[in-house]
């Protein structure tokens, strides 16, 4: 991960609070993102996101064309930025931009680093966390503001234009790649193998792992818990061997009396069956392989009368092996957004402050023993070379899968 050192602007200590007045020419809503306009290179822009998914302050190439800037005033960038879905975005440079932030009563200016990136996009830039955190700068979706502070000690109010976010959402929804979640990462030397950067990657445990056997089953403790926690772990894993798994039928489903997954879905949308892909024998070995093994656990059914239809998308995981998932695009538009209060990675780290022993638990495939309501499984359909199929169980990707399985 690289780590930009910024040149720290002077921040007023100013209290940044967020009322009900701020609440009173907000139009009610549940997915709009805040989207502001701001002065760069002496010219407004508009369609700005504020993103607080994004390490790095990002400027389209269509944005900087329109600025009449030229490519040529770009500085070399020498690390990496990866999207949402870990695939590489190419950095065509960098350029530092004097630009200002006003309300119409204050404003403030800085000069904020751009990194141009060549791609489709509902926003003409994205304004990352480093210049937010640099700026002061606290973003409310719910208020539809970004308030900061100048450098007079003035509270400096921006207000996000809602059509406009609108507007850029459904672009985005239009656009392959509309909004891009980027992280940066240092770049690699040559002939590094992916064996090695998923071993660079992989957390070790602190003074190596102990091999335990229990239950038939091979589990790894931490060398460095004495004799004692060793064996009241081993003592908790016998206890619950069965919520263990290791395979996809090892996973049992959860009683739909007690628990399964609907979809809401606006009745005004059209049904959608996408135009079928091609693959590769490769490819086409693997979903053959995956959808055996789907089968084989009862996580899916094959299915003829059919009202949505979706392709397959094969991902490499770091490991190199292929990942199968379902291009759920159209099956997702046509649900809204639940926005479920997830809980906070501060809490759940507050709340495990003072215990000695800390349990990383990996959920493997929870996905999967959630089931799909029996009238809503149909809309899970998608289609291989052998058969059509729909999912039983909740799978992953759809855009409301969250509430159900964090409940």
């Amino acid at each position: 991960m690289v780590v930009e050192i910024l040149q720290t602007d002077l921040i007023p200590d100013v209290d940044l609070t967020f009322t009900k007045v701020d609440l009173q020419d907000v139009i009610p809503h549940d997915n709009d993102p805040v989207v502001i306009s701001l002065v760069t290179a002496g010219r407004r822009v508009h369609c700005v996101l504020v993103d607080l998914e994004s390490s790095a302050n990002v400027m389209f190439l269509t944005t900087l064309n329109r600025l009449q800037l030229s490519t040529n005033e770009l500085k070399p960038y020498t690390g990496c930025l990866y999207g949402f879905a870990w695939d590489k975005v190419v950095v065509r440079g960098h350029i530092e931009l004097r630009t200002t932030f006003t309300d119409g009563t204050s404003s403030r200016t800085t000069s904020i680093r751009n990194l141009v990136v060549n791609a489709p996009s509902a926003y003409n830039i994205l304004l990352g966390r480093p210049n937010l955190n640099r700026l002061g700068a606290v973003p409310s979706m719910r208020h539809m503001r970004m308030k900061l502070p100048s450098l007079e000690g003035a509270v400096i109010t921006i207000k996000s234009d809602q059509r406009e976010a609108k507007k850029c959402y459904e672009n985005s929804l239009k656009t392959k790649r509309g909004v891009f979640s980027v992280t940066t990462r240092p770049p690699r030397e040559d002939k590094v193998t992916r064996e090695e950067i998923v071993r660079e990657n992989r957390p070790e445990l602190a003074g190596g792992v102990v091999e335990k056997e229990i239950g038939g089953k091979m589990f790894k403790l931490g060398q460095s818990l004495c004799k004692e926690s060793q064996d009241q772990v081993v003592g908790v894993i016998m206890r619950h061997l069965d919520a263990f798994a290791w395979t996809s039928a090892d996973m049992p489903d959860i009683d739909l009396d007690f628990q399964c997954h609907r979809l809401t879905m606006d009745p005004k949308v059209r049904l959608v069956c996408q135009r079928r892909r091609k693959f590769n024998k490769e490819k086409r070995q693997v979903i053959r392989e995956e959808t055996e093994k789907l089968l084989k656990a009862g996580h899916i059914r094959k299915i003829q009368y059919l009202e949505w239809l979706a392709n397959l998308v094969l991902v490499k995981n770091a490991n190199g092996k292929w990942r199968m998932c379902v291009d759920f695009t159209d099956l997702n538009n046509a649900c809204p957004k639940d926005s479920y209060p997830l809980p906070n990675i501060d809490a759940l780290v507050d709340s495990a402050s003072g215990c000695r022993l800390l349990s990383f638990l990996d959920a493997f495939s929870g996905y999967n023993q959630i089931m799909m309501h029996p009238k809503n499984e149909c809309k899970t359909a998608f289609m291989t070379d052998l058969s059509c199929y729909c999912y039983k169980d909740m799978p992953f990707g759809l855009k409301n899968a969250g509430p159900p399985t964090n409940d």
